[in-house]
Formats: C-alpha cells, sequence, structure tokens
C-alpha cells in the first residue's frame, strides 16, 4: 500500500521562504500545495517557477496543506502560526519560535489543543558539523562560538540576538544539556533600533561556560565554534562544514617535547582534520520535519528546545537593553 503524500506548504515566500519551497517541490512523498504571500509580484514568480497554487488567506493554506513552513519575519510568526494550528496543520516555524515568551506559549498551547506537531528552523541542528558534535562531545567545559554577518536590513525587527546568536544558543543547549546558572551579556547599536553587536557569557550549573559573539555588520560571514573538554577540543566552521581535532594526549606530548627542550619551530601540534559528509542543511530539516509528520512523531528540534533558546536570548536581550538605560 503506497502512503498518502503530505500535502506541504509555505507561508512567507522571501529569501528564506523560496528555498522551503524549492526543496518541498522536490522533496520524495511531498505534494507542493502552495504558498501564502502577500506581494502579488513575489507569489506569481514563485507559482510560476514551481508550477504551485497561492492560497488567498492563511486559512484556506490551513484548510488544504498537512503540514506547512513559516517563513516571515519573527514579529508575524504566532499570528500566521495560530490560525495554521487551529485548522490541523503541523508546522515548521523558523527560528526564533516567536518574538516574546508570552506569543510562544500561545502557539505550544494551540499545538497541544490540535494534537500538532511544532519544529522550530534552529538550522544548524541538521548541519553535518552539529551531528558530528552531538555524537562527540562528552561534558564540555568551555564553548566559544562566533557568529557574524554583513549588515542587511532583513531580519532588523529583532536584535541580532534573536536574529543570530539565537542558533548558537540553541546549539550550545543541546550539547551541554544543564540548566542555566548566570547569565552576562554586553550589546551595541549601531545601523538599527536594537543591537546590532552583542556578547554574552552563560554559565551552567554543571560547571560549563559558554561565550557567545554576534555581529551583523561585520565585512565578512563567520558562523564558528570550538568546544573544549576532557580529551581536547574540537573546532568548526559550520559554513564550510569543516574542523578539525586536537586531542588532549597530542598537546601532552607536544608540551612535554616543549618542556624537554625542543624548539618550537621543530615541532607541529597534533591537528587531525575531520572528514564530514557534507550535505544542505535546510534539504535535511525539511526532510527530517516531513518524516516527522508522516510517521507522526516529535522532530529532533521540537517547540521545547524552540523556547528554552527563545528564554535564553530574551534574557540576553533585555540585559543589554536594561544597561543602556
Amino acid at each position: 500500500m503506497v502512503s498518502p503524500k503530505i500535502r506541504c506548504g509555505v507561508a512567507g515566500v522571501g529569501s528564506l521562504g523560496q528555498h522551503h519551497a524549492r526543496i518541498y517541490a522536490a522533496l520524495p512523498g511531498v505534494e507542493f500545495a502552495g504558498i501564502f504571500e502577500t506581494s502579488d509580484a513575489r507569489a506569481a514568480e514563485i507559482c510560476a517557477r514551481f508550477n504551485c497554487q497561492r492560497f488567498a488567506t492563511i486559512e484556506e493554506q490551513g484548510e488544504a496543506c498537512d503540514a506547512v513552513s513559516v517563513v516571515v519575519p519573527t514579529d508575524r510568526h504566532a499570528a500566521l502560526a495560530l490560525p495554521l494550528l487551529a485548522r490541523g496543520c503541523h508546522l515548521l516555524i523558523e527560528k526564533p519560535i516567536c518574538a516574546s515568551l508570552a506569543e510562544a506559549e500561545q502557539v505550544l498551547a494551540a499545538a497541544r489543543t490540535h494534537e500538532a506537531i511544532v519544529q522550530v528552523g534552529h538550522i544548524e541542528h541538521f548541519n553535518p558539523v552539529m551531528g558530528f558534535l552531538e555524537k562527540e562531545v562528552v561534558r564540555p567545559q568551555f564553548i566559544a562560538a562566533e557568529r557574524l554577518a554583513p549588515f542587511s536590513p532583513r531580519g532588523t525587527e529583532v536584535g541580532v540576538v534573536l536574529d543570530l546568536m539565537i542558533h548558537d544558543i540553541g546549539i550550545v543547549l543541546e550539547l551541554v544539556k544543564a540548566p542555566v546558572e548566570k547569565i552576562d551579556s554586553v550589546g551595541v547599536s549601531l545601523l538599527s533600533r536594537t543591537e546590532d553587536i552583542a556578547n554574552a557569557r552563560i554559565a551552567f550549573v554543571n560547571g560549563c561556560v559558554a561565550n557567545l559573539s554576534a555581529s551583523r555588520i561585520s565585512l565578512k560571514k563567520v558562523r564558528e565554534i570550538r568546544v573544549f573538554q576532557d580529551t581536547g577540543y574540537f573546532s568548526f566552521d559550520f559554513m564550510r562544514q569543516s574542523g578539525h581535532l586536537v586531542r588532549k594526549s597530542g598537546m601532552l606530548a607536544y608540551a612535554a617535547q616543549l618542556v624537554g627542550g625542543a624548539a618550537p619551530a621543530e615541532l607541529a601540534l597534533p591537528v587531525e582534520e575531520i572528514p564530514l559528509e557534507k550535505g544542505e542543511p535546510l534539504a535535511l530539516e525539511l526532510a527530517h520535519f516531513v518524516d516527522s509528520v508522516a510517521r507522526a512523531k516529535q522532530p529532533k528540534v521540537g517547540a521545547a528546545l524552540g523556547k528554552g533558546a527563545l528564554e535564553v536570548a530574551i534574557t540576553i536581550t533585555e540585559q543589554i537593553r536594561a544597561a543602556k538605560k
């Protein structure tokens, strides 16, 4: 017996939403039902490109679809998610889940009421880098993450913490797996009304400390992480999907040779390049979402993780803004 296809749609087909549409249109087991988009010109372009329908209202999309990606500005997430959930749609909501904890609670309550799956678009959790870290990181002691991007008006409805840093917040929460004990934050506003540069030091009850930096006024893009634990440390580039490992045993041997009188120029710290099977994180994310809907199972990045990351991000944001008063 052939399983029926999952009818998927996309609400909002801007710079990111168009890629959700592209991937749904090509995914096996998916019937790409169509889009909800307020721009007539953009809707016509996407419908022509992917031979799909444009729904006149979000309610109409909810009636026609089993699952929908909500890919609109953060401050509109709840407004679109709630009517879709009311019609029994399963949702992938781009990160952050909502602009406020109150809205996030509304979305979670609606999902429970209508027995709908909500996956949050923390895309780095589907990056091959994260797949490796989830298997190899045990009891991390210190994590440093840096996420930089050139300025773009897109996303400035929220500050850089909710726009960029929240990716690394979600990663750190998943790797550390311990409650947050203390957060100390600083931030600067330069080109927008909210913070454009931010740094946060997050201390966990198990002793791990994470230092996160984010900027959306950089000259270049950077998405890097370093994780230190008893066995050594990992250094990864999420963008290039590459990284290396330096084992503690190798560092000890290197240090012993220096103590023994060897010249630093004659030695090399033993660095192991880590081979990763590269893949498009968004395609992996959407395939996982569709599979979760088809199997009626909770997704890897569910609403609980999305809400937890939002709580930390809002605390950081509030500390930055309080310091300016």
